[in-house]
C-alpha cells in the first residue's frame, strides 16, 4: 500500500485588521475526521491515508508570526515522523498574511517538498480567494481550487486534489503551471453566480477535457492583504509542461477580458441609502466586518443607525466577548461596538431578555433583537439561527455581518442588500492602503 499524509492550514488574513490570529483561533482535525474531509476512497486505490492535522480559523487579521511558526514547526515535525511517504495531500487556502513572511503558504510548501524529496507526488486544493507564487507552483505536482464563491464545492474540490495525486502515483507525473492576472477585485465582485464569472467557471471543466491537461482554475486572489504577491492567476495541472502553460494563459487572458464588467452579485449601496429605501421584508449584509472575509466582526455601525431609527430588527451578531461575559453574569444593560478593536460607534442596549446557546447570547432589546457572540463568528445557516431559537420569519429586517450571502440566505423571499460599509474588508477598495501590491493592478491603476 502506498502512503499518503494529509494536512494543512487554512485561513484569509486582512492586513487592514488591528486583530492579530493566534493558535487558540484555529479549530484542528486530525485522525479519521481528517481523512473523511479529504472526501476520497483511498483504500479502492490502494492508498493508505496518514493524517497529520489541518488547522482552520475564521478569516480574520495577521497570524502572529510565533502561531505561524508553531503550526509549521510542528506540522513539519510530524511529516518527518510519517516517513516514508509516497505522496501528501495539502488542504490550504492561500490566503495568509504573516507580517514577517512573504509568501507563508510558498515557505510551508518549500519546506514539505524538502523533508519528503523530490521523488514524492504533491497535492494541494486551494481557495479560490487564495495566492498563487512561484514557490507554491514549483514545489507542487497538482493543484485544484474551488469553482463557485460562495462556497458550494468544497468537497468536491478536496476529492479532485486527492484524485490528481491517486492518478499521479499510478501513472505519468503532472506539473502546474501558472499565469498571474493584474485584476484584484472582492469576492463579491466576482461571485460565480452572476456574470462574467459564472460563464468563466462554467467553461473550466471542458479545459481539463483538452489534451494534456488535467485541472484547470482561475484565482481570484486575495484583495484586503496589501501584499506583493496579491494578484489573480489562472493554474494549471497538466502532463504536457507547455499545454499547461498554454492552457492557464488562456484563462489568465480570458479573465482579463472582462475586468470592466466585474460587478456586485446582488444590490448594493452605502447605509443611509439603504435605510431611506428600505421595504420590509429585507436582509441587510454589512460587507466592510464581514468576519467570513477578515473583517473584526464587532462593528455597531448598522446597530447604531437602526437603533437611532426605531426600526425592529434582528442583528446576527456582533461578537463582544466582555458583553457577553457581563449578559451571564446578569448585567441589565451592555455596550457593543469595537470590543476588539474594529472601531465605529458604541452602542448601549438595555436587557429587557435574554437567552444563551453556543456561546451567543440573544438579546431582546426594545423592538430590538440582537445576538451578541463569545467568539468571532458568522451566522450564514439556517442552522446558526434554529440553534439560538430563532424564527426568520418573525424578523422582516434580518443584518448579519455578510458580504455577497450565503446559500441559505439567498434563497430567503425578501429583499436583499449589500451594505457598502467601513471595517477591514470594506469595498471600497481604492480607499485602502495600496503599496505593496504589484503595479499596475486594476483597479488600483490601469492596465489598458
Amino acid at each position: 500500500m502506498k502512503r499518503v499524509a494529509i494536512g494543512g492550514l487554512h485561513t484569509e488574513c486582512s492586513s487592514y485588521s488591528p486583530l492579530e490570529q493566534v493558535r487558540e483561533d484555529f479549530t484542528r482535525s486530525e485522525g479519521d475526521d481528517l481523512i473523511s474531509r479529504a472526501n476520497f476512497d483511498f483504500a479502492a486505490r490502494g492508498i493508505t491515508p496518514v493524517p497529520l492535522f489541518h488547522e482552520r480559523s475564521v478569516p480574520g487579521g495577521p497570524v502572529s508570526s510565533a502561531c505561524f511558526a508553531a503550526q509549521r514547526n510542528e506540522f513539519m515535525a510530524m511529516l518527518r515522523d510519517a516517513l516514508p511517504l509516497d505522496g501528501v495531500l495539502l488542504l490550504m487556502h492561500g490566503a495568509m498574511f504573516v507580517p514577517d513572511v512573504s509568501d507563508p503558504e510558498g515557505e510551508f510548501i518549500a519546506e514539505v517538498r524538502r523533508i519528503v524529496g523530490p521523488d514524492c507526488i504533491i497535492s494541494a486544493s486551494f481557495d479560490l480567494h487564495g495566492q498563487i507564487t512561484d514557490q507554491i507552483t514549483m514545489n507542487l505536482d497538482g493543484f485544484a481550487a474551488y469553482r463557485t464563491a460562495p462556497h458550494i464545492d468544497v468537497p468536491e474540490t478536496y476529492a479532485r486534489a486527492a484524485k490528481i495525486l491517486a492518478d499521479a502515483l499510478d501513472g505519468p507525473r503532472p506539473c502546474v503551471r501558472w499565469a498571474a492576472v493584474p485584476v484584484l477585485v472582492s469576492g463579491e465582485m466576482s461571485s460565480t453566480f452572476v456574470e462574467p464569472c459564472q460563464s468563466l467557471y462554467a467553461q473550466l471543466p471542458s479545459d481539463d477535457q483538452d489534451t494534456g491537461i488535467i485541472d484547470s482554475n482561475l484565482m481570484i486572489g486575495y484583495v484586503w492583504a496589501d501584499s506583493p504577491r496579491a494578484t489573480a492567476a489562472a493554474v494549471v495541472t497538466a502532463t504536457n509542461p507547455e499545454a499547461g502553460q498554454a492552457k492557464a494563459d488562456e484563462i489568465a487572458a480570458r479573465y482579463r477580458a472582462v475586468r470592466h464588467e466585474l460587478t456586485y452579485d446582488m444590490n448594493s449601496m452605502p447605509l443611509d441609502e439603504a435605510l431611506a429605501a428600505l421595504e420590509l421584508p429585507t436582509v441587510l449584509a454589512d460587507s466592510g466586518d464581514n468576519p467570513t472575509a477578515g473583517g473584526v466582526g464587532d462593528r455597531a455601525d448598522v446597530l447604531a443607525a437602526i437603533q437611532a431609527a426605531g426600526m425592529p430588527a434582528l442583528f446576527a451578531g456582533i461578537c463582544s466577548p466582555s458583553a457577553h461575559e457581563a449578559l451571564l453574569n446578569g448585567a441589565a444593560a451592555v455596550t457593543v461596538g469595537g470590543a476588539l478593536g474594529g472601531g465605529g460607534p458604541e452602542v448601549t442596549l438595555i436587557v429587557d431578555q435574554v437567552t444563551f446557546a453556543m456561546d451567543c447570547a440573544v438579546v431582546a432589546s426594545g423592538a430590538l433583537t440582537v445576538v451578541i457572540s463569545k467568539k468571532r463568528r458568522p451566522f450564514h445557516n439556517f442552522e446558526d439561527f434554529e440553534a439560538l431559537g430563532l424564527v426568520l420569519s418573525a424578523h422582516p429586517l434580518l443584518v448579519v455581518k455578510s458580504g455577497y450571502l450565503s446559500p441559505d440566505l439567498r434563497t430567503l423571499p425578501r429583499q436583499q442588500i449589500m451594505l457598502l460599509t467601513d471595517g477591514a474588508v470594506c469595498q471600497d477598495l481604492l480607499a485602502q492602503a495600496n503599496e505593496h501590491r504589484p503595479r499596475p493592478t486594476f483597479p488600483f491603476q490601469s492596465i489598458d
